[in-house]
């Protein structure tokens, strides 16, 4: 009998995490300890680095890394990421309670009759929204919806890739663009005095060609397999997969499960909205969801206990993402820890002070790329990295404007192409790693190369403050 070979298959997601960190350890060791001077803003009560102050820790002042410190920063990661986490496992439960009643299915099926011999439209429709999602600054917020766009995309006959796809490339793309993203440029504006959101119109000119790359990109994938199925990157399920059943079962398009879907896009405004104009963060987020689970109990006059047990099973089901992000933000607690995060920073100002223009945007831009593989958060880079950036761009006589842009598209777009991004977003996918970097590295490539071309074009016109 002939022994089957085995591919190559990654660790599981928490495992890479875990190498990550160990990689982190072993820096602590070569890496000295240091630390900015910090202080508070007495308006936005936002701690900010003093660029001017740093100094290496003592060696009775460093912190280094215990055996038991390495695996209670996963605990602390959790603690840390506890709004998120919990919010995920909510919205996820109150999703899968509106896909008990039925009304999601019978929504996939109304878009497959109307659809008929216009696949295509449908992909570029959702792909459009999850970039308006990007564009608001949905980061995780967003990730609930991922399997529904799997699941719409895959019945309309195309592979898990290119459902993924969809909502990543489109969640990326928005995100990366910054247009009204309070997480990266928002913070990044404020803390070296720009106006809050100044340089829109360049920002969606920008938006527009990342959109435009990304959608051929994606069109041109999904007219490949479905051409010829042998060649998705998920072959072995694109040929055996049953489109019928990624539908969801053919249910009636009556009058509640119309009211359910259209109080889901009324939700889906005003998540929108209430981040934007109201400032809402994800507890807030995770509330309304669970006051449209009240609404559809007594839409569809469910039993409440079956109510709470649907909401725990769809809980359950995305569980495993939510732990992830824990793991993810412990690889930002060990570099705290070991004190090493401000050292990484002050030695690339000090390196970059002399430089060109053009080569200083180049570093910049490569360097919070890199940076963006161990810390994830737009937000905490923006902290650590604007206070260093917005100086040197003075000394450089670049606009402030154009750091802020190398800062965002450097944080962006690798947050779907590094692990500690990624892996999270591909847990909600049911989509290995190995699988999505075939797909994922042309394009990610292609959009941080022309996202550099429109920073050296920004600075060519002097892109200003408005």
């Amino acid at each position: 009998m002939e022994k089957q070979k085995k591919g190559f298959r990654l660790p599981h997601v928490y495992l890479i995490f875990m190498l990550i960190m160990v990689l982190v350890v072993i820096l602590s060791f070569i890496i000295p300890a240091g630390q900015f001077e910090r202080t508070v803003d007495p308006t936005t009560h936002q701690e900010i680095v003093n660029p001017d102050v740093f100094h290496y820790v003592a060696a009775e002042d460093k912190t280094p890394i215990t055996f038991l410190g390495f695996f209670q920063s996963i605990h602390d990661g959790i603690v840390q990421g506890g709004d998120i986490v919990i919010s995920l496992l909510l919205i996820s439960g109150v999703i899968y309670l509106i896909e008990t009643t039925g009304a999601i299915a019978a929504g996939i099926h109304k878009i497959l009759a109307v659809s008929e011999g216009k696949e295509l439209m449908v992909i570029v429709a959702l792909y459009t929204v999850f970039t308006v999602m990007g564009a608001l600054g949905f980061g995780e917020g967003g990730m609930p919806f991922f399997p529904l766009c799997i699941s719409v995309v895959m019945a309309l006959g195309y592979d898990r890739i290119a459902g993924a796809g969809t909502a990543i490339l489109g969640m990326g793309i928005g995100f990366a663009s910054g247009l009204i993203n309070m997480f990266t440029t928002g913070i990044a504006q404020s803390i070296v005095g720009l106006p809050l959101f100044s340089g829109l119109g360049f920002r969606f000119g920008a938006l527009i060609i990342f959109y435009i790359i990304g959608l051929a990109y994606l069109l041109f994938y999904c007219r490949k397999i479905k051409k010829d199925p042998n060649k998705s990157i998920v072959k072995a399920e694109f040929l055996t997969q049953d489109s019928k059943a990624a539908a969801g079962e053919r249910v009636s398009f009556n009058t509640s499960r119309i009211l359910a879907l259209i109080g889901l896009l009324i939700l889906f405004i005003l998540q929108g909205y209430g981040g934007l104009k109201l400032g809402w963060g994800m507890p807030q987020i995770a509330a309304i969801y669970l006051i449209f689970a009240v609404v559809l109990t007594f839409l569809f006059r469910l039993n409440p206990n079956q109510v709470c047990m649907d909401i725990v099973t769809g809980a359950s089901r995305v569980l495993g993402a939510a732990l992830a992000i824990g793991f993810a933000r412990a690889i930002m607690i060990l570099m705290n820890q070991a004190q090493i995060l401000d050292t990484v920073v002050n030695a690339m100002g000090n390196f970059l002070a002399g430089k060109s223009a053009i080569v200083t945007l180049l570093l910049v831009y490569l360097a919070v790329t890199a940076f963006n593989f161990f810390v994830v958060s737009g937000s905490g880079k923006a902290v650590m990295m604007m206070p260093i950036l917005g100086p040197l761009g003075k000394m450089l006589n670049i606009n402030q404007q154009v750091m802020v842009l190398a800062y965002q598209y450097g944080d962006g777009f690798t947050n779907y192409l590094w692990p500690a991004g990624s892996l999270v977003a591909l847990t909600f996918c049911g989509i290995e790693y190995s699988d999505w970097i075939k797909f994922a590295w042309k394009i990610f490539g292609m959009l941080i190369l022309a996202a550099f071309c429109i920073i050296l074009f920004a600075d060519a016109i002097g892109l200003g403050p408005f």
